[in-house]
């Protein structure tokens, strides 16, 4: 079984014992963490196949992005100045890209948005849209860990909602084959009450019971849906999804920006985690999640960056920043949510909402080598000793400081170099997809005048 040794590290173990190391080392074993602790206990009769001497750079638990579209890398600054979060504003601009983009333009965008997740210390990802077919290959091949959703639009139309449930049955048979064991399967629902009729999600949920996964939408951006269902059903959303059944399934609902506090209790008792896309709904114009009160109800909160039309970055860092500095003003006090709290949601939240609470979000011996290491020679890190660790990371530092970055034991990222994805490649095919890609869209316009 090899070993790899980090030593010589400030390292930040989270979970429940919440160990902090000044100067620290983990022991990894094959894929797994074997140990961890302080270098004065380190054995000294002991040998490895491979020592990192970390320097004092700081060691910790890998982050969870719990809400992106990857592809989208291909559309980004194509809708400057449009919220996305309501249907006329998605649909007007990302979808008539969408409905003329063929199979061919998806891996280079993966390839783009992997990598810059890797670059900036993500390890683990959610992602939810269509063509699975092309992203699965990519996603595999960076060596991230990922949820993959196979997204769902019918908008009402009898004829889609077959061909996307026969996809989705494809999509779920193939995933959960897959023989690296980093990735599940989930539903991508796109918007409950929205773009999915009633029919569809029942059969929806027939499908993650079937596969025992979970759902992966969107909910509550504008209120639409509630705004629906009081019209028809005399309730709100979430109210009725749980008379449907829905809520027994894990889901992962993107921005959660409106949910009515009437309906946190029953949330907090479902396998239900709110995602916060903090930047996504400030871009937009459309608000921000009430954390610290759906925090304080007991729901369980994650981080997303959503796509990189709303949002235009994957680093991690900074959308922790801006969920902090919101939530203070949101609530009109400062420490809002306290950076410990905010650093929690985008590990143990998202492994949680994963079902991988077990496996990854903090450095527990046993659990998977999913770790990332920081340059504290790099600015921002304040004077020491007696900064407060979590508030550098959450206030101060950004995806850049990440120099390197391990996932199931194994290098993604190496001295800020990539290990498993070729960038450059990835952006020079990107470069002539977008160009392909408008050309289609405005024939698409000069056929329909």
């Amino acid at each position: 079984m090899p070993t790899r040794l980090l030593r010589d590290a400030f390292v930040l173990c989270l979970g429940e014992a919440d160990q902090l190391y000044d100067r620290g080392y983990v022991l990894i074993e094959d894929d797994r963490i074997a140990a961890v602790g302080a270098m004065t206990d380190l054995p000294s009769n002991r040998s490895y196949d491979e020592v990192i001497d970390c320097g004092g750079a700081l060691v910790m638990p890998g982050l969870v992005n719990a809400h992106t579209h990857t592809p989208m890398t291909l559309f980004r600054g194509q809708a400057e100045g449009v919220s996305l979060l309501g249907l006329e504003g998605w649909y007007n601009t990302i979808r008539t890209l969408e409905l003329v983009m063929t199979s061919e333009m998806i891996p280079a965008s993966v390839e783009i948005a992997c990598a810059e997740m890797i670059r900036t210390g993500t390890t683990t990802f959610a992602d939810q849209y269509f063509f699975m077919d092309q992203i699965i290959p990519v996603v595999a091949r960076s060596g991230l860990r990922a949820a993959l959703a196979y997204g769902i639009v019918e908008l009402g139309d009898p004829v889609a909602r077959e061909r996307e449930l026969t996809r989705l049955d494809a999509f779920l048979e193939e995933v959960g084959e897959h023989p690296s064991g980093r990735l599940q399967g989930w539903v991508g629902p796109h918007a409950f009450f929205v773009d999915n009729s009633l029919e569809l999600m029942e059969r929806e949920r027939t499908f993650a019971e079937k596969y025992t996964t979970g759902m992966h939408i969107h909910i509550s951006t504008t209120g639409e849906e509630d705004a629906y269902c009081r019209k028809h059903f005399g309730m709100t959303a979430v109210a009725k999804m749980d008379a449907m059944g829905m809520m027994n399934q894990p889901i992962m609902a993107g921005h959660a920006i409106t949910i009515p506090p009437e309906d946190w209790p029953l949330l907090a008792q479902r396998p239900f985690t709110a995602i916060l896309c903090a930047s996504a709904g400030v871009r937009a114009g459309v608000g921000i999640a009430p954390a610290v009160g759906m925090r304080a109800a007991g729901i369980n909160l994650a981080i997303g960056t959503d796509n990189v039309c709303n949002n235009n970055d994957y680093d991690l860092f900074l959308e922790m920043r801006m969920v902090a500095k919101l939530a203070s003003l949101r609530e009109n006090r400062p420490g809002a949510l306290k950076a410990r709290e905010v650093l929690a949601m985008a590990t143990a939240g998202g492994a949680k909402a994963l079902g991988l609470g077990d496996q990854i979000g903090d450095l527990t011996p046993g659990k998977k080598a999913d770790l990332i290491i920081l340059d504290r020679e790099e600015i921002g890190w304040g004077p020491t000793p007696g900064y407060d660790p979590y508030s550098a990371l959450v206030y101060s530092v950004n995806g850049l400081h990440v120099t390197d970055v391990l996932v199931d034991g194994n290098w993604l990222l190496r001295q800020r170099r990539w290990t498993t994805l070729d960038y450059k490649a990835a952006r020079t095919q990107q470069a002539k997809d977008i160009i392909d890609l408008l050309v289609l869209r405005q024939k698409a316009i000069d056929q329909s005048q």
